[in-house]
């Protein structure tokens, strides 16, 4: 075994392998599949490596260590004070690709993206990315999360602004094709059930969202209305037990029809989705 494969097996007993490969990879400035090809680190970056180490011991998530987290096809810059993106919101990224990509060769011009909660603006990374005639825009909240989703989306053509989604995009009103979010959800009634990692490291402001959790939802329904053209698709991320719960918000709001819960990659419940009635007119009074 080579001095590389000798400290991976000692960091094994410290931290997750996975993580001790990222974390190496990171100090020595290579790709983890390169790792085991080198033979005698630099000694500077074997100290940033055992600083890392120490850092993810004590429960820093591993992507803050490193400043980036995969999605989908892209690499999002990350770190304290932004939420970092999961792979489960990849398949809702997934289902509104596919939207978008039904809606190609119409006759009204490119698709109009909003997401809202933007955060560190993955989303709509990817969608620039995988999709890139869309008219995109995005709002966020908080400052700190609002400078990584900057970063994120230069250069991509997004329209990333600064605000509370309650009030965004109002020139947009009735335009637009596609909103989607990945909001606050965590009821919190189950902090003490949040894995002390994340409580303690990611903003709270993009995980609870009162007592139900479903108060950005609640929020982001009536937004969804008023941004959406009729026949248009909004499409939100919940937490697994408001399978049901997530759904009745938008049944309940009367502005949608095809009102649907859908799982993610563990086939378990993760966001749900609705299409805009075609006028204010058929809303329930």
């Amino acid at each position: 075994m080579n001095a590389v494969g000798s400290l991976l097996r000692s960091a094994a007993r410290r931290v997750p392998d996975a993580d001790a490969r990222l974390l190496l990879a990171h100090a020595l400035g290579v790709p983890v599949s390169r790792l085991l090809t080198l033979d005698s680190p630099d000694p500077a970056a074997l100290d940033t490596f055992d600083d890392l180490l120490t850092r993810r011991e004590a429960g820093v998530p591993v992507q803050y260590l490193t400043g980036t987290a995969p999605f989908r096809h892209v690499e999002v810059a990350v770190g304290p004070g932004v939420f970092i993106p999961r792979p489960e919101t990849e398949v809702m990224t997934g289902w509104a690709l596919q939207r978008l990509a039904e809606a190609d060769g119409a006759d009204d011009g490119p698709p109009v993206v909003v997401e809202l909660c933007a955060g560190s603006g993955a989303i709509s990374f990817a969608i620039a990315a995988e999709h890139p005639g869309a008219r995109q825009y995005a709002v966020e909240l908080s400052e700190e999360a609002l400078g990584y989703a900057a970063r994120n989306l230069a250069g991509t053509g997004v329209d990333l602004r600064h605000g509370d989604m309650a009030t965004a995009f109002p020139e947009l009103d009735g335009t637009v094709d596609l909103v989607i979010a990945n909001p606050p959800y965590v009821p919190l009634e189950a902090y003490d059930g949040i894995p002390a990692e994340v409580r303690e490291h990611e903003p709270g402001l993009a995980l609870f969202a009162g007592a139900d959790g479903l108060d950005a939802i609640r929020v982001l329904a009536g937004v969804a209305a008023r941004l959406l053209r009729p026949g248009g698709w909004v499409c939100v991320e919940h937490a697994e037990v408001q399978h049901d719960s997530a759904p009745a918000v938008f049944v309940a709001h009367g502005g949608f029809d095809r009102v649907r819960d859908r799982t993610d990659y563990n086939d378990r419940p993760r966001f749900v989705t609705a299409r805009r009635v075609a006028s204010v007119a058929e809303w329930p009074t």
